[in-house]
């Protein structure tokens, strides 16, 4: 049966001072860390720009040189030839040469800036995984030396052998290989071109082809429309004035020669290869060759030169598996345990569950009672007390002694134990219920409002103030501020 509460009962509330600090122990989350991209901790040896939207090895001097030239010749061409030509031949020679110098420098950026395939090496738990694989294929006996780490597959009916890669730790797929410039495992590894400042592999490879042979007919037209320039002049005015009047053409001449015999050779090698759907890396360790043996044959061909090489040029372009743009999973923030609205001061968060023993963890809503024990000592009949050897409180605090496990049973418990254990009562004996000036406040809870003294009794029933849940929050706090003494 629940009675009236005083006036001055009811106004009294609490003034909670923040105790909210920086330490870890308060906080209900891990501190958040910024996310970082994966480009930035890659662990490759490899060059990125704008935000890991371009990827370059980490030696790029030859791609630069590589640039300038393509620059100066085409300047120069444009500057001193293609004006004549122009006027005496037909304006389409620079619109041609215009034409031919953008696509080669669309396809040398695509091919040097791109991912050429590069394979994602193993987390620490998959390196792991494989390794236990690896001994219980191998075995551990005394004295047992490994024999090498490879697998063996079988692919249009020829036997390809997969090589493991320590630093990457992974068993390479075919025809992939361990790039030593740039530290990365690259699919379809064909070469490491320093001209274009990165390696050729499956997802650049078809961009590194129409570069080579865009740039040999560009070649091939500089330098025979420059030599068609010279030529015209000579007849009008000699060789030597044809010389002075464009100087820059004797450049021009002298750097296409040199440099279209390579050109053009390094095309009609890469031609070969796609037609037999080989890599350079494949060619020249003669994987395939006959030599090897009379069953060796590449099982990779279509045994058609217009498939193979429409599978090289025209195949879907398969995408990046490093994602170097994407975010790194970060740990996910892990919520402090409830603890029913528990704040436990200067106590860490194992000292937190120790404190939150059974007796604490009750609803809310249940009134709090303190029951003062008989003068014999003794507990009241069908309650237990609480078991021994628990914290004991200093001198200079209540002593909580009476506070016993019945008393934080529900109304409806506490209706049916007194129905069925009656107790005589005296006048001295009485039920204290809890005010907020008994109970002991925690640091940071400053009683307002008028006070109460500590002989103020309700007799008869439950106290039941305006919050509850403030004044059961209150009383267990300073339980386990006790208990944590």
């Amino acid at each position: 049966m629940h009675l009236g509460v005083s006036e001055s009962m009811r106004e009294c509330e609490y003034s909670q001072i923040s105790t909210c600090s920086s330490t870890p122990m308060e906080t209900p989350y891990k501190k958040r860390t910024p996310k970082r991209r994966k480009w930035e901790t890659f662990p490759g040896r490899n060059k990125f720009y704008c935000n890991g939207r371009i990827m370059m090895a980490k030696q790029t001097g030859v791609f630069y040189l590589t640039l300038v030239l393509i620059l100066v010749t085409c300047g120069l061409f444009f500057t001193f030839d293609c004006p004549f030509l122009a006027l005496q031949l037909t304006p389409a020679i620079p619109v041609v040469g215009g034409v031919l110098c953008v696509f080669v420098l669309g396809t040398l950026f695509r091919t040097s800036f791109s991912d050429p395939g590069v394979l994602p090496r193993a987390t620490p738990d998959e390196a792991a995984d494989l390794e236990r694989q690896i001994d219980g294929a191998n075995g551990s006996a005394p004295g047992y030396r490994p024999p090498p780490r490879t697998k063996e597959v079988v692919i249009n009916g020829q036997t390809v052998k997969l090589k493991y890669c320590f630093t990457c730790k992974i068993f390479r797929p075919p025809r992939a290989s361990h790039c030593t410039l740039c530290d990365n495992c690259v699919e379809r590894f064909d070469h490491h071109c320093p001209w274009v400042g990165n390696c050729v592999g499956r997802r650049n490879y078809r961009f590194f082809y129409m570069f080579i042979l865009s740039l040999s007919f560009l070649t091939i037209f500089i330098f025979s429309f420059v030599i068609t320039h010279v030529i015209i002049r000579s007849h009008r005015a000699g060789f030597l004035n044809a010389l002075k009047d464009s100087p820059a053409s004797v450049l021009e001449v002298v750097v296409c020669f040199f440099s279209v015999w390579s050109i053009v050779g390094l095309s009609g090698f890469h031609t070969y290869l796609i037609s037999s759907n080989q890599t350079t890396n494949e060619d020249i360790k003669g994987s395939w060759s006959s030599k090897r043996g009379k069953d060796n044959y590449n099982p990779y061909s279509y045994g058609n030169i217009f498939t193979n090489c429409c599978a090289a040029l025209c195949g879907p372009l398969p995408p990046s598996l490093i994602d170097r743009r994407g975010f790194h999973q970060l740990d996910m923030p892990q919520p402090t345990p409830a603890t029913n609205g528990i704040t436990t001061y200067g106590a860490t968060q194992s000292q937190s569950h120790m404190a939150a023993t059974p007796l604490l963890q009750q609803q809310s809503s249940e009134p709090v009672i303190l029951t003062t024990p008989p003068d014999d000592g003794g507990s009241l009949p069908g309650r237990t007390s609480l078991p021994l050897g628990g914290p004991t409180p200093p001198a200079s605090t209540p002593s909580f002694s009476g506070y016993e496990v019945g008393d934080m049973l529900p109304h409806s418990h506490l209706h049916h134990h007194y129905h069925s254990h009656p107790v005589q009562e005296t006048g001295a004996h009485h039920h204290h219920f809890l005010t907020p000036e008994e109970a002991p406040s925690p640091p940071g809870m400053l009683p307002c409002g008028s006070p109460l003294g500590p002989s103020h009794t309700i007799q008869g029933g439950f106290y039941n103030p305006a919050s509850q849940d403030s004044l059961h929050e209150d009383s267990v706090r300073g339980l386990v501020k006790l208990s944590s003494v």
